[in-house]
């Protein structure tokens, strides 16, 4: 980017943590103007409380990583509540090559889960482009060796992301048709995230030797005091497809985990039936008959 930029403006703060890695600075020569800044502390980002959904969708992935496994998190409550079971499952040996440094990752790292023994890039460092989370997330990058920040297109590429074995990408979505197409970015013409990583990381797990991508979601949620269903027959009419059907691997709900690679379309669709909410999988199979998605024998 500063390349490309006509201006490039810097401003200075002692309340922004210290990061190591390569790439991750600029030469002076390279800057046109340094400002003060506020030197307040960075800006913290706590996940929410995590809920008896999520904690039902981590124990279901966690149970499929095993020790030696190279993690990617993505954010939100239920990715990060992966992290908290993979501590309690004794799970070892872990590497980190992500997008996003999340709290979850720093406490495998303080439990001494993490050693990036196994990876073929970089190995023994944590590998990530930004960091957003709480004080105490801050507090473990600042000048720590362990920590090495990134370029995007250095963390995000599926080439390199696909050098390291076992790779593990887990990933919220906010909608996923009985197709395997996931919508995780807009409610229609409405931005809700950024396209992000989800992709080149979905991508990049399935190349590796061993990996697994999940993308998971709770599989309902209210909107104006009705419950709707995360799975559906067709996505909502504008919604963006951030991971199209033909990447999908694991898909997960609070009622299970389905693997969609390699199966048909009536395969899919049956496969997404069964982990959605049992209040709305008896019309999923009526609309997806009647979107010829399924051939009768299905019934």
């Amino acid at each position: 980017m500063t390349e490309r930029a006509r201006l490039v403006i810097v401003e200075e703060s002692s309340g922004l943590p210290y990061v190591l890695g390569e790439q991750n600075g600029l030469h002076l020569s390279e800057v046109d103007y340094i400002i003060p800044g506020d030197n307040q502390p960075a800006t913290e980002l706590l996940n929410p409380p995590v809920t008896e959904q999520d904690l039902a969708v981590a124990r279901l992935i966690a149970a499929e990583v095993e020790d030696g496994a190279c993690l990617q998190i993505g954010i939100g409550g239920m990715p990060n509540a992966v992290c908290s079971l993979l501590l309690e499952s004794g799970v070892r040996e872990l590497g980190v090559h992500t997008e996003m440094l999340t709290d979850g990752i720093v406490d495998l790292y303080r439990a001494g889960r993490i050693s990036g023994a196994h990876k073929q890039l970089d190995r023994g460092k944590i590998v990530c482009t930004f960091a957003l989370g709480s004080r105490q997330l801050y507090e473990a990058i600042d000048h720590n060796p362990d920590f090495q920040f990134r370029p995007v297109d250095y963390t995000n590429m599926p080439h390199i992301i696909m050098q390291n074995p076992g790779v593990v990408a887990i990933n919220n979505t906010t909608q996923i048709d009985l197709q395997g197409q996931a919508a995780s970015e807009s409610d229609g013409h409405r931005h809700i995230s950024g396209t992000g990583g989800q992709l080149q990381f979905v991508r990049g797990a399935y190349a590796s030797a061993g990996g697994k991508s999940f993308i998971c979601m709770s599989s309902t949620y209210d909107k104006h005091g009705t419950r709707r269903s995360r799975i559906v027959p067709s996505l909502t009419p504008g919604n963006i497809v951030t991971t199209p059907r033909t990447d999908m691997m694991y898909v997960a709900t609070e009622y299970g985990l389905v693997n969609l690679k390699g199966k048909s379309v009536p395969e899919r669709a049956r496969a997404l039936i069964s982990i959605a909410h049992p209040d709305f999988r008896e019309q999923l199979e009526r609309d997806a008959f009647q979107r010829r998605l399924l051939p009768p024998h299905f019934f």
